[in-house]
């Protein structure tokens, strides 16, 4: 996520990767336009979250983990739920990582995927109201990765979107003026489930999912929202302060549409293997 490309990363390795790359060729044998392997595995915690997913990416392994509590609403949305999403990254990961409260990355972790699911509004908000101004459920969302070898950022939003469309959490109602429950469970109401694919740039190369040697010499990344019309919901730059170019950026938007049917693919596959 951060940049550490100048503490680990040689001018050797450096010129390496570019050098591969400007042969249309990656350190570990991928196109430049390919993901690598994508393992996904659904509801690992049930005692603890009302659902749950692991996805591995390659090496880069992630956990998401969700819980519906009910809350008031904000009081510029009376009727609306509320969605909160949360990273944190330990020293379980990778030795880049510190103990202790949230640092920069795994804010800007949160951020970007809470990014994708909230200009998306993947979840229906007002479905979640259970009565106007007054009671409406909670959705935490709890990122933890575990292994970190690039892209956390995909790894987390598919985890996320895994983890939102298998939850099953109690449906309550007010009585007498009295919150109780229903005794039937519901799902979270999923809307517009989009898919965030990252690409990083490095010299005049982009490549998809990018390992942490890359992202070491990478000049920037774009991470793009894909929904499930093909339509970009939202895109954030980071990974690095370097340009890109208008017609990069446009190729770098072609390139995430056309893989995010993959990744949708995968998603969906994973949501059916539990119903």
């Amino acid at each position: 996520m951060g940049d550490f490309s100048a503490e680990v990363v040689s001018h050797i390795d450096r010129n390496y990767v570019m050098d591969l790359l400007k042969k249309g060729e990656r350190i570990d044998g991928r196109a430049l336009d390919q993901y690598r392997p994508i393992e996904v595995q659904v509801d690992v915690v049930p005692a603890k979250a009302d659902g749950s997913c692991i996805v591995k990416l390659g090496n880069t392994s992630v956990i998401a983990g969700i819980k519906v509590l009910v809350g008031e609403p904000y009081p510029d949305t009376p009727d609306e739920g509320v969605t909160m999403i949360s990273a944190e990254m330990a020293p379980i990961a990778s030795p880049m990582f510190e103990a202790g409260p949230p640092k920069e990355d795994a804010i800007e972790l949160a951020r970007v995927v809470d990014r994708g699911v909230r200009e998306s509004e993947t979840v229906d908000a007002k479905a979640l109201c259970i009565e106007a101004g007054k009671k409406v459920y909670m959705v935490f969302v709890d990122i933890y990765p575990l292994e970190h070898d690039g892209n956390l950022i995909d790894a987390s939003s598919i985890a996320s979107n895994v983890a939102m469309m298998t939850t099953t959490f109690p449906e309550m109602k007010i009585e007498d003026k009295e919150l109780v429950p229903s005794g039937r469970l519901m799902k979270i109401p999923i809307k517009n489930l989009a898919v965030e694919c990252t690409i990083a740039k490095i010299g005049t190369s982009l490549v998809i999912d990018p390992i942490l040697k890359e992202e070491f010499v990478q000049d920037c990344r774009l991470t793009m929202a894909i929904d499930q019309n093909d339509n970009l919901t939202a895109m954030q730059k980071g990974g690095g302060i370097g340009p890109i170019s208008m017609k990069q950026i446009e190729g770098a938007i072609d390139m995430a549409i056309e893989r995010s049917k993959d990744i949708r693919k995968i998603t969906e596959d994973a949501v059916k293997s539990v119903k």
